[in-house]
């Protein structure tokens, strides 16, 4: 089983990816549905920061630190840059901001390491909707020093036309903010390990092609 298949697996016993008849917020009816509120304990937290360090390692994403946004986005981070070091011996720094920032003690918008110019700093998200959260992060970044934003790392990509748009959300990232947005599984590695058998779902198949069909794209 590949680290993808074994990530979809791990989805669907978490309870994160489930099948059925679901009304999205953009008002879309889809056959699926990831809720990542359903990582819960520990061992949900250990497993899914070696799955972020997979996908770094793979696709040879180069990174000094992990950037985790407030609030979903701390744990992530912290368990991706712990499992690089646990897997791969690689040691990378972490931080993530605050929603406000602090006027006493140590002071400043972020907790971790202090940014400083031409860090190689990787976003660390679960999902990416529509690309609002990079919106608001990235002046924030940008703002505590000249950092390079090599790239943002999620853990699935819906490949799903925006309501504005013929663009995925990943690719209006790259359009607009020039930042790689990199995936562990795309819709389409989910529809494949359907297929294969990898995890059940093989009645929502015909519905999985024509929501694909309707509001898809293609790389």
């Amino acid at each position: 089983m590949t680290y993808k298949e074994s990530f979809i697996r791990f989805m669907a016993d978490c309870g994160v990816l489930t099948f059925g008849d679901f009304t999205l917020k953009s008002g879309r009816k889809a056959p699926y549905f990831v809720n990542t509120g359903n990582y819960k304990t520990g061992a949900h937290l250990s497993q899914l920061g070696k799955y972020y360090a997979e996908c770094i390692k793979q696709n040879g994403i180069e990174a000094d630190t992990l950037f985790g946004p407030a609030y979903k986005g701390i744990p992530l981070a912290v368990s991706a840059a712990s499992a690089l070091y646990d897997k791969y011996g690689m040691e990378v720094s972490y931080c993530f901001d605050r929603k406000e920032a602090k006027d006493h003690g140590e002071g400043g918008l972020f907790v971790g390491k202090q940014l400083t110019d031409g860090e190689k700093v990787v976003i660390i998200e679960d999902v990416m909707t529509s690309g609002k959260a990079l919106r608001e992060v990235l002046p924030k970044l940008k703002g505590a020093a000249d950092v390079n934003i090599t790239g943002m790392v999620i853990t699935v990509d819906r490949m799903e036309k925006a309501l504005d748009s013929d663009m995925s959300a990943v690719q209006s990232a790259y359009k607009e903010f020039g930042v790689k947005v990199y995936s562990i599984v795309t819709i389409n590695d989910i529809i494949a390990a359907i297929e294969k058998g990898v995890i059940p779902g093989s009645e929502y198949l015909r519905a999985m092609y024509d929501y694909r069909s309707s509001y898809g794209v293609e790389y």
